[in-house]
């Protein structure tokens, strides 16, 4: 009796093993098919590869500028320099070198976009498909709920969470993500209602899958392509709301971020004084960044949705 179950547990085991693998071979060919699609959207690609450039930069900070950038008391310059042989920028109020601020201020503002994007689709995708699958007074709560944030202007909220809590990168992450999140839900959920709609939802309900086992097999890798696109265009706009609060002086005082720049730039008067060159790069970078993250989120949503990309 012993010996007749070994060979049936050896074969489940490598039946188990075979499903493993052609679920891998699977997802590789979907990666392949999604990247010869992305790499015909010329926008795309473009933002893609201004993106890795400065990521690279980013990451090279402390090699390619050092760490001393950020002291004010061994700047190596005097205040307000135009830009020269030495500081290709120029300098700040402090002598510090506006090239170095720029590439090190990098590094604080792709963090800060990138984490609170993720925090505010985890968030809005959570509540989404927790409130497309159970449907009812729940639903109807977390829409309110969902509807209420909808209207508040985001920046005003994060204004609100950033002035109460103490000032940090993870203050500015956290009050970013906690109110953006509203959209994402909104479009989550529609899309999880459709996947609900379908036949083989209900013949996995009937066949005794749970609630979890429905959201996480069935739902979610639905939802997924909608996820992704959302994220990379929520995270130009977390740039651009960092951005605004560092300016607005609630960011955090001891990083360098482009905001923060843009903040210290208006302190030092260069308005005012004609001081282009400590106004213009941090504006630039800005731009730059979120419009590549934009043109990636277009290429993506042409991609997984292809006859959006035809009506274009």
């Amino acid at each position: 009796m012993t010996t007749a179950k070994k060979p049936a547990e050896g074969t489940a085991e490598k039946t188990a093993a075979t499903g493993r693998s052609l679920a891998w071979v699977r997802r590789r060919h979907s990666v392949a098919r999604f990247w010869r699609s992305y790499r015909k959207q010329r926008a795309g690609l473009l933002g893609l590869c201004a993106l890795i450039l400065i990521a690279l930069i980013a990451l090279a900070a402390p090699l390619l500028v050092g760490g001393d950038v950020q002291s004010v008391t061994n700047a190596p310059g005097t205040a307000l320099e135009s830009p020269s042989g030495e500081f290709p920028l120029g300098t700040d109020q402090f002598g510090r070198s506006l090239l170095g601020l720029l590439i090190w201020g990098a590094r604080i503002s792709l963090t800060v976009g990138l984490l609170a994007a993720a925090l505010s689709v985890a968030i809005g995708s959570l509540v989404g498909i927790i409130s497309g699958h159970f449907g009812g007074w729940f639903s109807t709560v977390l829409m309110r709920i969902t509807d209420w944030f909808l209207v508040m202007p985001t920046l005003v909220l994060a204004i609100v969470l950033a002035t109460v809590m103490s000032r940090s990168v993870w203050t500015v992450i956290l009050a970013i993500g906690v109110t953006s999140w509203p959209t994402t839900a909104r479009l989550v959920r529609a899309q999880t209602l459709a996947v609900e709609s379908r036949p083989y939802i209900e013949r996995a309900t009937a066949l005794g899958g749970g609630h979890s086992h429905i959201m996480t097999r069935h739902v979610l890798p639905n939802v997924m392509p909608l996820v992704l696109a959302q994220t990379t265009l929520g995270i130009s706009n977390a740039i651009l709301t960092e951005a605004t609060l560092a300016f607005l002086g609630l960011g955090d005082p001891n990083v360098v971020s482009w905001g923060g720049m843009l903040q210290d730039a208006r302190e030092a008067g260069a308005v005012s004084s004609g001081h282009w060159w400590y106004l213009a790069p941090p504006g630039i970078a800005i731009a730059i960044v979120a419009l590549a993250f934009t043109l990636c989120g277009r290429a993506v949503e042409s991609v997984l949705n292809p006859k959006l990309g035809a009506t274009r």
